[in-house]
């Protein structure tokens, strides 16, 4: 495969590819150490294998169904080095014949982007707020959450608020609180929480 791409913008596609999500520039940089230039970027973009927003100063990246082929397709064909162990080899055998399988019948982006419910939950989250930070309403999130049982999403949200970069908090205006909001509520300490806010990891 001709190498097409700066080594830093193929490892960001990897990286998104393998989070799932919107990744900001700065968690690219500063968790992963790569610099994915503009014109490395722009390059990614106008091949449509990476989507680029900016929010603010920030650039908000996200791979497209495209772009997570295209990773698929470059760590079937890539050459391993020489040096390599047996169990590398027998990997990248087994993916050769998984990719084209799902490949060939338009499930390879699906089997890609399957994920945990948190990812889930915070991927939702992303595409219904207006960025981290932003407060959402639970009863705007369950509903989109793939029909995951409800004991099982309220496992995992105390378990994101445990980890401290989620937030559940009652909406303090009772008036405005619909049927929806009340049943997607979850309560903690004696009180229902109706919205939920992450912060940025």
């Amino acid at each position: 495969m001709p190498d097409k791409y700066a080594t830093s913008a193929k490892s960001a596609l990897m990286v998104m590819m393998l989070a799932n999500r919107e990744v900001p520039n700065t968690e690219l940089k500063e968790t992963y150490k790569i610099t994915l230039l503009p014109k490395d970027r722009d390059v990614l973009n106008r091949d449509k294998l990476l989507e680029t927003l900016k929010e603010g100063r920030r650039f908000i990246h996200r791979i497209t169904d495209r772009g997570i082929d295209w990773c698929m397709t470059h760590l079937v064909e890539s050459e391993l080095p020489p040096r390599v162990g047996p169990q590398a080899r027998v990997n990248q055998e087994l993916l050769r014949r998984m990719v084209p399988f799902l490949r060939d019948r338009g499930l390879l982006a699906e089997a890609i982007r399957s994920r945990g419910l948190e990812e889930l939950i915070r991927q939702v989250y992303l595409e219904l707020g207006d960025g981290y930070q932003d407060w959402v309403r639970l009863a705007k999130i369950r509903p989109r959450l793939d029909g995951a049982d409800r004991e099982e999403v309220d496992e995992t949200l105390l378990k994101m608020v445990k980890s401290g970069t989620t937030h559940l908090v009652p909406d303090s205006n009772r008036k405005v609180l619909t049927e929806a909001d009340h049943a997607a509520a979850i309560r903690i300490g004696g009180e229902d929480k109706h919205l939920m806010a992450i912060e940025e990891s």
